[in-house]
């Protein structure tokens, strides 16, 4: 009974046609190799996010590493950036300089306290028994830093009164005496005021005040460094407001929450002359950078308070003061990149996002990639294999990707020009570039498009073009990374606030950061520019006066300064 078949056995309903049979076959095997891929894809998928949650966030590539799980031929086929067409190697080992140890000196720019500290009296006679004093003969400094945290203090601002004349008495007997003028007068009251040097011939009575003087905020108790303490701490520390909004009492000074975020606004409209220039600068010259992030605005109409916007970011303007802008968009619409970039021309570099692929074919555009991008594709496809994987092909273009970027620190740390720059490219990364093309044709088709190698060789694959242009002009940067950079202070303080309450803080938030960020590109200290912008610009009538405002053109202060 054993030969028998079991009648509920699969088999049993199978045809005994053979082409059938092969059929059936088949299709079994082709749903066989898709569910095999898509569990290798989601395998790939948790490996990659458990990295992401408990691996190490640093994309640097060591091949070393690899190379204990790897073969050494993996390597060995990757030419170095030195070699030459004979096939030698000539390769020039920078020299190593020890960091000397010890703890770092304080700044001399930091200001200097003297704190004198003597013997006794009595231990200054010298032992010999002669009864004279020992002399003087040098002394010993050692330094400490010493933090004085914030001071509030109040200003007083004292704007003195002038009445009429005692030959005026009489003449206006009904009206009152100006020494019967109340101490304070409220700023809203409808007293006659006219500027000192006004002709007061036809209200001769009229009393006089001293101007104040324009106010960052009017009628607010924030002054000039108030204003740029609070900014500071918000869009350069990353502080959101409500923290503040406890810290300050520790000061001795309350404010509210509501009343932070309307200064943060008026602040915003403030700076929107210099905002102007800059954009205008920026938009002159011809290499832009651009990328763009998240952000949550809670009230803005039509949109839920859980809708992701975008705040965009532009890199560009003189090489020797770089201007950083932030735009706030609702969308991240394709139409947002060509409005910020539709009256400028010459390169503008990007991610491979296709909302600046319509940018990218205009006539006096020259798109250029990010190779940052397309290694973090690779770097995530090498993290996401197995823990005994091999490499493979991720360490490969990682490998030959490495080479150029080896090129790349030695043209910055040389500082070389434009030129300079562009036929060491020529020499050293034109050949790497090269054979990281015939070594994408060879294993374009290698993997299957929906892995992670996959996708990585597909983007570098469609971004080829855009990506060797940085081969034409040494002032191009081979990454998007100075942009990125810039995004960052915004990506750390939106994890502390999380989201803007209005699209008018969104604003104001993207006009502050285009400030403080500039600032910092331009070698400037926020707290101390800010200061001195928030103190100057509402007195600035001329655009000679707002021109003088702008980060590159404030002189950077001689000595570190300290708030009052």
């Amino acid at each position: 009974m054993c030969g028998m078949v079991d009648a509920a056995s699969p088999s049993a309903n199978l045809p005994d046609d053979i082409g059938v049979l092969k059929s059936i076959i088949g299709e079994k095997s082709a749903l066989l190799r898709e569910q095999e891929l898509r569990i290798a894809v989601l395998e790939e998928k948790l490996r990659l996010a458990q990295h992401k949650r408990f691996g190490a966030s640093s994309e640097k590539f060591d091949p070393n590493q690899p190379g204990l799980f790897d073969e050494a031929e993996t390597l060995s086929q990757v030419p170095d950036a030195g070699a030459a067409a004979d096939g030698s190697t000539d390769v020039t080992i920078a020299e190593h300089t020890r960091k000397k140890g010890g703890r770092k000196p304080l700044s001399d720019a930091l200001p200097r306290v003297r704190v004198e500290h003597d013997i006794p009296e009595c231990d200054k006679l010298c032992p010999c028994g002669s009864g004279h004093t020992r002399p003087r003969i040098g002394e010993m400094i050692s330094e400490q830093a010493d933090i004085v945290p914030a001071t509030v203090q109040v200003l007083q601002h004292v704007r003195f009164k002038y009445g009429p004349c005692h030959a005026c008495d009489g003449v206006f007997p009904d009206a009152p005496d100006a020494c019967d003028a109340p101490a304070q007068q409220d700023e809203a009251a409808p007293i006659a005021t006219v500027e000192p040097h006004a002709a007061v011939v036809a209200e001769p009575r009229a009393i006089v005040v001293a101007p104040l003087p324009p106010q960052p905020i009017p009628k607010s108790i924030a002054s000039p460094k108030t204003c740029a303490f609070v900014v500071t701490a918000k869009y350069a520390d990353g502080l959101p407001l409500y923290r503040l909004e406890k810290i300050l009492p520790r000061y001795g000074l309350s404010v509210a929450r509501g009343t932070l975020a309307l200064w943060m606004i008026r602040l915003g409209d403030l700076i929107v002359p210099l905002m102007n220039l800059m954009e205008e600068t920026q938009l002159a010259h011809d290499v832009l950078q651009m990328d763009e992030t998240t952000v949550q605005v809670l009230k803005e109409d039509g949109r839920a308070a859980q809708t992701k916007s975008r705040m965009w970011v532009r890199r560009g303007g003189p090489p020797d003061a770089p201007i950083i802008l932030f735009n706030y968009e609702p969308t991240r619409s394709g139409k947002i990149a060509w409005r910020l970039t539709e009256d400028f021309k010459g390169y503008l570099q990007s991610d491979g996002y296709s909302g600046y692929d319509a940018v990218g074919k205009r006539a006096d555009i020259v798109h250029v990639g990010c190779l940052a991008h397309a290694r973090r594709y690779f770097d995530e496809a090498l993290k996401a294999q197995k823990a005994n994987g091999r490499g493979g092909l991720a360490v490969e273009a990682l490998a030959m990707i490495q080479k150029i970027y080896r090129v790349e620190k030695i043209a910055r740390e040389a500082g070389l020009s434009a030129d300079a720059r562009k036929k060491l490219r020529d020499e050293k990364a034109r050949p790497v570039w090269d054979e990281l093309r015939r070594w994408l044709d060879r294993v374009r088709n290698n993997a299957p498009p929906s892995t992670k190698i996959g996708k990585a060789l597909g983007y570098l694959d469609n971004q080829w073009d855009t990506l060797i242009r940085v081969l034409d002009d040494g002032r191009l940067e081979v990454d998007n990374n100075a942009c990125e950079n810039a995004i960052r202070p915004f990506v750390i303080g939106r994890n502390a606030w999380l989201f803007s309450d209005t699209p008018a803080g969104a604003e104001a938030s993207a006009r502050l950061y285009s400030l403080i960020e500039t600032a910092k590109a331009c070698g400037r200290e926020p707290y101390a520019y800010l200061a001195h912008v928030f103190a100057e610009l509402p007195k600035a009538t001329t655009l000679a006066e707002i021109d003088a405002l702008l980060p590159w053109n404030v002189a950077r202060p001689a000595t570190h300064s300290v708030a009052a």
